[in-house]
């Protein structure tokens, strides 16, 4: 009797799964004797559908008559699944048979955003330049740290672009200068799992002149100098990975943080002070044991401080969390260490936080620079030129970098801004749209980001 009764509920969960994966189809067949297989099969030609609500629960699964599927497939004749991309060329398969064909035909229209995305920024003050990471269109751009766009000016021109194949640009991010030779070291977030590095100078469709492979989700790097050390963050599994500044192909770590007891959860920013011997880390507060299901949890984000040659499963020393550092998916961070300031870029927040290095607990920031004036739009890069009293900001949200006063607080007005958009334009901030969906009734894709 126990048996059965398991037997039983195996079956109804079964039929849950199954009903739910019934539920969420939305790409209909409809056989045409112009796409042919490599078999020789016709080929169904994919309509999106919209997803709806379905109260007939008890037919979502059931065989279709021939007549319904017509109807169903004549109903939606316009709603072509091809328009939805870019390329000219997809592929299309039958569910019967499994075999594929190649489609193509161009879009009916496009959507993109044709505008850089400045996910990061250094500031080289030697050369007095500024470095833009554009993880858009997969660029490098470089601009004259005096730049200022005029108003009613459509964009800056920078004067060097490092974008092409060649390059292995592709949505990268974490931008740090060589104060020495002007090398731009640059690593990739999530489609490749590498550092880049260019020399200084650099234009055009080139190639690195390094390629460090690295883990899966690189986020920010920062470099101790003096031990010829880079340190870049993981996001997830989170770890500090720790190099040697000129390390490349498949050379190892020199040390690695992680562990339980580090607290780092969803690791994002990263910024050293090697005078005091203290490692900053960034976290966004996601946590789980990617081994096993169901142990995610959230914490609040914070700043966890580390001995600068923290290794293995090793504990902060002190740790900024609490509602009061009003820290919301912040991404850089950067350092005044002569006045013991740390600037954070405040994401969500729409904001530079300041805190002080020595802060602990749940502290609200000696200053924070936001409103109207400032013109951050979620700001991400951040990177403070302490021989000029600047702080440069990357905004994602509308092509741009804004430059403050070392000392700007509250609704502060930028120093300069060097736009690559008409002004008061706000990005589309696609970061990387892997799907798309058609909503009939109220005739809108879709796209989760």
């Amino acid at each position: 009797m126990r048996a059965q009764t398991a037997k039983r509920g195996r079956a109804i969960f079964a039929a849950l799964v199954l009903m739910t994966t019934c539920t969420l189809l939305f790409v209909l067949v409809k056989q045409r004797p112009d796409l042919k297989s490599s078999s020789g099969s016709s080929l169904g030609s994919p309509r999106l559908v919209s997803i709806e609500e379905l109260t007939d629960y008890g037919e979502i699964c059931a065989p279709e008559p021939p007549s319904r599927n017509a109807s169903m497939i004549a109903a939606l004749e316009d709603k072509n699944l091809f328009a939805a991309f870019q390329q000219t060329s997809v592929h299309a398969a039958s569910p019967e048979t499994g075999d594929t064909a190649e489609v193509t035909r161009p879009p009916v229209r496009t959507i993109k955003d044709t505008y850089p995305i400045y996910s990061s920024i250094a500031v080289d003050p030697l050369r007095d330049e500024v470095v833009l990471q554009d993880t858009n269109l997969f660029s490098i751009k470089v601009f004259n740290r005096s730049d200022n766009t005029p108003a009613g000016v459509e964009a800056t021109q920078p004067k060097r672009v490092i974008q092409g194949p060649h390059t292995l640009n592709e949505y990268n991010n974490g931008l740090y200068i060589d104060p020495q030779t002007g090398n731009i070291h640059s690593v990739a977030m999530d489609t490749a799992d590498s550092m880049i590095v260019f020399p200084g100078g650099a234009n055009g469709d080139v190639a690195p002149i390094r390629k460090l492979n690295t883990p899966h989700r690189n986020f920010a790097t920062a470099v101790n100098e003096e031990k010829g050390e880079i340190y870049i963050t993981i996001q997830y599994p989170p770890k500090v990975m720790v190099y040697r500044k000129e390390a490349n192909g498949d050379e190892k770590a020199l040390r690695v943080l992680e562990g339980e007891h580090t607290r780092l959860y969803d690791t994002h920013g990263i910024v050293l002070d090697v005078k005091k011997n203290l490692m900053f880390v960034g976290t966004w507060g996601n946590a789980s044991d990617h081994r096993v299901a169901g142990t995610g949890k959230f914490y609040p984000p914070s700043i966890n401080v580390y001995p600068l040659d923290a290794s293995g499963d090793t504990a902060p020393l002190r740790v900024i969390q609490g509602s009061k550092t009003q820290l919301d998916w912040m991404g850089g961070m950067s350092l005044d260490a002569e006045n013991g300031d740390l600037y954070v870029a405040n994401d969500v927040g729409n904001s530079i936080l300041v805190f002080h290095e020595t802060d602990e607990g749940d502290v609200a920031p000696a200053r924070i620079i936001k409103g109207g004036k400032t013109g951050l739009s979620h700001p991400a890069g951040i990177s403070v030129d302490t021989k000029n009293k600047e702080v440069w900001v990357s905004n994602m949200g509308s092509s741009s970098a804004t430059c403050y006063s070392l000392k700007a607080d509250g609704n502060a007005t930028p120093v300069r801004t060097i736009r690559s958009a008409p002004s008061g334009r706000t990005s589309v901030k696609f970061g990387k749209p892997q799907a798309v969906a058609y909503d009939s009734k109220r005739e809108q894709y879709l796209v989760p980001n």
